[in-house]
């Protein structure tokens, strides 16, 4: 089976720097990949795992695509798990619907595809499940628990637009308000959101962004702190821009009364070697892996979002497919290569395994009329 490669998520944002970290004194030294380092100076790996084992929550900031950030956590899950057996894993990707399906896979009870059709994996998360699946398995062989800490994206649109006040505490899962977003963290959202296509007056939408933005900060930061009641240690996977400086889900644990939380991320060296202050509790050094990252997935160059009669185009990249194909914003994606698109993450699967140089059949609403298009995707020379 041809390997599968999914879409990537919002810019990433950015951790808190906790003190009591044990250090070697190489300040002045460039760590060596497979080095962790904390304020320049390397962080010896058993004494690090042994003291962050003590912690209730570990957060491990990814970046969806990258590979070697997944064989990272899967390295740093182990460590810690030799260190403290009493865990729990947490993952951003699934929403807390998904919670049976994680249990049933944890007991052995699903094979990989009834794994990722019970848990809606495509539907609820769309990044290549075959990244996942190695830290799938170790939690399963060593039956540590997996818990879906996150929400759906209509739940948490819902609370940005309506309020707290307005939907019930049984129809969030009792998550409670969260903390309000510091000024820097405000700051980088807004940056983020002056990046990305909006509707109507702008800082009202910016507003709504940072107020879902600080529900998905929540709704994981509780999803932890529940889960600190039956396991030692909690560790958290999740995007990077949930962990960085400390904004998101430590900021929230913080106000949950979980406030030594630490945050780990992977750091590709920069040629100074000076990685920017404050951005996690320890780095963990990467060396060259563009070896061993997969080739770069088929795009169309395209914004979507989640429709009732399919997939919503919001917005289309210059010089992208998708533009010399003649989408343009509002554009529905109703049926992909003759079957029905009922949510991103199939439409962005099925863009992804695409072979260079084939063809993708397409229909599309617009103003009330279905077109057929078709999108040649290049062969590889022709798309450098």
């Amino acid at each position: 089976m041809p390997r599968r490669r999914f879409r990537p998520l919002v810019a990433p944002l950015l951790i808190l720097a906790v003190t009591g970290l044990p250090a070697i004194s190489q300040a002045n030294d460039c760590p060596a990949p497979g080095q962790w380092q904390r304020e320049g100076k390397v962080v010896g790996n058993a004494a690090l795992m042994a003291e962050l084992a003590d912690r209730r929550v570990v957060l491990l900031g990814e970046l969806h695509e990258r590979l070697a950030h997944h064989r990272w956590q899967l390295h740093t899950l182990a460590g810690l798990h030799a260190h403290q057996p009493d865990m729990a894993i947490g993952l951003e990707m699934l929403p807390r619907e998904a919670q049976p399906a994680l249990d049933a896979w944890v007991a052995g009870e699903l094979n990989e595809a009834d794994f990722l059709a019970e848990s809606d994996w495509l539907g609820a998360w769309g990044y290549d499940p075959d990244a996942y699946l190695p830290i799938l398995h170790f939690a399963r062989m060593q039956r540590i628990p997996l818990m879906a800490i996150n929400v759906t994206p209509a739940l948490r649109q819902r609370l940005a637009a309506e309020g707290w006040g307005a939907v019930p505490a049984v129809e969030r899962h009792g998550i409670t308000p969260p903390a309000p977003a510091s000024m820097s963290y405000r700051e980088t959202l807004a940056a983020i959101y002056a990046n990305h296509p909006s509707e109507g007056e702008y800082e009202a939408g910016l507003e709504r962004f940072i107020d879902a933005q600080l529900v998905w900060d929540r709704a994981m930061a509780q999803g932890l702190a529940e889960a600190t009641e039956e396991a030692a240690l909690v560790v958290g996977l999740m995007g990077q821009g949930h962990v960085s400086y400390g904004h998101g889900v430590t900021h929230q644990l913080a106000d949950l009364g979980i406030d030594t939380a630490a945050g780990l991320m992977a750091w590709d060296r920069d040629p100074d070697c000076i990685p920017p202050a404050g951005l996690a509790d320890a780095l963990f050094t990467l060396g060259d892996e563009a070896g061993f990252e997969p080739p770069e997935p088929q795009r169309l160059g395209i914004l979507i979002a989640a429709h009732e009669d399919g997939v919503r185009v919001n917005g289309v990249s210059e010089q992208s497919l998708a533009e010399a194909l003649g989408l343009v914003e509002g554009d529905l994606i109703v049926e992909a290569a003759g079957r029905p698109v009922r949510n991103p993450g199939e439409l962005t699967d099925l863009i992804r395994r695409q072979t260079p140089g084939t063809l993708l059949p397409l229909a599309v609403l617009r103003n009330g009329a279905t077109e057929e298009l078709l999108a040649r995707f290049p062969l590889r020379d022709e798309a450098r």
